[in-house]
């Protein structure tokens, strides 16, 4: 069987879809399947975070180039073309932007979550009406759905009046680099992207579901809180910890900068932005601890490679996150700013707490494995092949 997947969705626009994407490809062509893996690539769209070139070596990879763009009116010419050129058995579109019509053979779209119907007032009215359309499509010309978690799966069903049994669960994993790094290469991090010894992390992007508002209010809380019950060792510690807000910066949702400057947080809240892939685990291995408190997500990679990483997490209690992190993090409600506030305080100041976290996280993201989401889809592919 040709397997087509389309791999133009590795580029810098989409770094949590990348990741995806590149971390499948390359499951999947480490497997001996029996089957031709051949990836659909555009050389020209930017791509600073994932080397694709060992893939070329692999004896079941085809790797065709094309010039279509993603969102253009020219994929839904040209891909579906290319499909038939290559004579595919089945093509994978790891985005809902894919060919609507005209393919030759079965497709299958992963769905990573449906933010605009759970919260429409997230996209512009523009957008909105463009999403609607679009992932209507989708679901509707795709012979398979493919989803990263339980939640999502209920939510598409619930939304786009689907069998539950017509969409696929595959859950993600971090990567092997994501471990506990060594003193030497967090020592050599912080001084590159000068930070203090002690720092809370988040990181992901800033757009309005990931909550960081209310993370900079809750950070604001702590610091007033302990300056308040100052007591010894770790709570003055704390004091000295900054907030590290890491990741894709979209200018279009400015309000955590905003409040930081007004609330005078700039000297214990830093954002860093266009961290390299590179430098990643030593970012997370250096953090005391790993927050995250996003109200609504597919899966939720960076909890999970944080805790691969050694990292105590505090997470929110809210969509897919409980799947991932199970009970090896601290969970909070992410419209309560206050219990925020009372996690970080309670994990920064209890260094026995940090350590049974740190232990249960890295048993935790050890059960998760890009291999076992790469033989999952690949019974998709067969599934949807077949009919």
């Amino acid at each position: 069987m040709h397997i087509g997947l389309d791999i133009r969705y590795v580029n810098d626009h989409f770094p949590g879809i990348g990741r995806y994407v590149a971390g499948l490809a390359t499951a999947l062509a480490e497997i001996d399947h029996g089957h031709t893996l051949v990836l659909l690539h555009n050389p020209m769209l930017p791509n600073t975070r994932y080397n694709l070139a060992p893939l070329r070596h692999q004896p079941n990879v085809e790797i065709t180039t094309t010039t279509a763009r993603p969102f253009t009116l020219a994929e839904q010419v040209d891909i579906p073309r290319l499909a038939r050129r290559l004579k595919l058995d089945l093509l994978h579109s790891p985005y809902y932007i894919k060919p609507y019509f005209g393919l030759p053979c079965p497709s299958v779209v992963t769905i990573y979550d449906v933010i605009g119907r759970r919260f429409p007032g997230a996209l512009p009215n523009t957008r909105r009406f463009l999403f609607t359309v679009t992932m209507h499509l989708a679901v509707r010309t795709a012979t398979r759905l493919i989803t990263i978690s339980q939640s999502a799966r209920d939510d598409i069903a619930y939304f786009y009046g689907l069998p539950r049994e017509r969409i696929a669960v595959t859950p993600l994993a971090a990567d092997q680099r994501f471990q506990p790094q060594a003193p030497e290469s967090i020592a050599e991090l912080r001084r590159r992207a000068e930070l203090p010894s002690r720092y809370v992390l988040y990181f992901g992007s800033n757009k309005p579901h990931k909550n960081l508002e209310r993370l900079i209010r809750a950070w604001e809380r702590f610091r007033e809180n302990t300056q308040l019950t100052r007591l010894r060792t770790d709570q003055d510690a704390a004091l000295q910890s900054i907030l590290v807000i890491a990741g894709h910066y979209d200018p279009r949702y400015p309000e955590a900068r905003q409040m930081t400057s007004e609330q005078k947080l700039s000297s214990s809240v830093r954002f860093l932005q266009n961290v390299a892939e590179k430098d990643l685990p030593a970012l997370y291995s250096g953090a005391e601890a790993f927050i995250f408190p996003s109200y609504y997500e597919g899966f939720g990679l960076p909890p999970l490679e944080a805790m691969a990483c050694g990292t105590p997490v505090i997470c929110a209690y809210a969509s897919s996150l409980p799947e991932v992190v199970d009970d090896a993090a601290l969970t909070i409600d992410p419209f309560n700013f206050i219990e925020i506030a009372a996690a970080l305080q309670q994990l920064l100041s209890n260094r026995s707490l940090r350590a049974r976290l740190r232990e249960r996280g890295l048993r935790r993201a050890s059960a998760f494995s890009w291999r076992r989401m790469a033989q999952e889809t690949l019974q998709v592919y067969e599934e949807a092949a077949r009919r």
